[in-house]
């Protein structure tokens, strides 16, 4: 029988053409994916930047932080931000306009100032009727952190050296007096001196000259304009808080001065008086009954 002589195979040469293939499907996956991520990303960035953005126009960050950073102006122009005592000054050149003043009153006002917006419509009322006295530089008026303050400077409401409060100024303090009776907030008087030491037979030293000085501005509310007693505090800082620098006469001049500050809120937090929660007390479990006495035992 013959044998069948066995065909050699053809060699392939296009099974490149799979891989190949392969690779050109797995490339364009990839940059699909790609071009699907990018996408994706670019609108949750625009998501987020459109975000902050109404955050900050809309939310009163900015207002807020600048409020929270105010502080007391030393004579380096550094401060800290203190709540309590002179600071966080915001100085307020004219009236807010009526159209952004808040709603009057004297309770809380949730607005992007918070504690300070409280008595806005107040400094806006003392601006216009002081307007004389501020365009004068005997009077400032302006918002902090703490409260509405009303400096009043000694070269206009008292004679140097001294604690007597000039009479011609009575009818400014007036002024000031009907505003404070309008409202329930607390009030803390404050004098201040420069740095120039004093020594008289009378005050002994700026300490002395600056608590007399609050303490003649109290007597002539509460005696001569009827505000109760209870409503006041006292401080004399002497020439520790100044608003101006002590080298030159005219920051000396700023500095001599009594600040009359109506206090919000916020700042009676932890003041003498303040109803504020119960502090928190512990059990304390009673005493242990005596042990009952032992028997001794028998002598051998």
């Amino acid at each position: 029988m013959a044998r069948k002589h066995a065909h050699p195979e053809h060699e392939n040469h296009e099974r490149w053409l799979v891989s190949y293939a392969d690779f050109i499907t797995l490339l364009f996956a990839f940059f699909v994916v790609m071009f699907a991520s990018s996408q994706t990303d670019k609108s949750k960035a625009k998501q987020v930047s459109d975000s902050v953005k109404e955050a900050m126009e809309n939310g009163g960050i900015k207002a807020t932080v600048k409020e929270v950073l105010g502080g007391t102006v030393d004579e380096k122009g550094t401060g800290n931000a203190q709540m309590r005592g002179p600071g966080g000054i915001q100085k307020v050149k004219a009236p807010p306009k009526p159209e952004d003043a808040p709603p009057s009153g004297t309770g809380n006002t949730a607005t992007a100032n918070g504690k300070a917006a409280e008595l806005a419509p107040s400094m806006q009322f003392l601006t216009k009727e002081l307007q004389d006295a501020i365009k004068a530089g005997k009077i400032e008026v302006h918002l902090e952190p703490r409260g509405l303050v009303i400096s009043l400077r000694q070269a206009a409401f008292f004679p140097s050296g001294t604690d007597t409060i000039a009479p011609d100024t009575y009818s400014t303090i007036q002024k000031i007096a009907d505003t404070i009776g309008k409202l329930p907030n607390a009030v803390r008087l404050e004098g201040h001196t420069d740095s120039i030491p004093i020594h008289t037979a009378r005050f002994r030293t700026n300490w002395e000259l600056s608590a007399a000085r609050a303490i003649a501005m109290m007597e002539l509310l509460t005696g001569n304009f009827g505000l109760g007693k209870d409503r006041f505090a006292i401080a004399g800082y002497a020439d520790t808080a100044p608003v101006d620098t002590n080298d030159t006469a005219d920051g000396r001049m700023h500095n001599r001065r009594v600040d009359i500050v109506i206090l919000n809120e916020q700042a009676l937090i932890g003041e003498p008086g303040h109803a504020g929660p119960a502090p928190a007390t512990a059990a304390v479990p009673p005493p242990a009954a005596p042990a009952p006495p032992t028997a001794a035992p028998p002598t051998p």
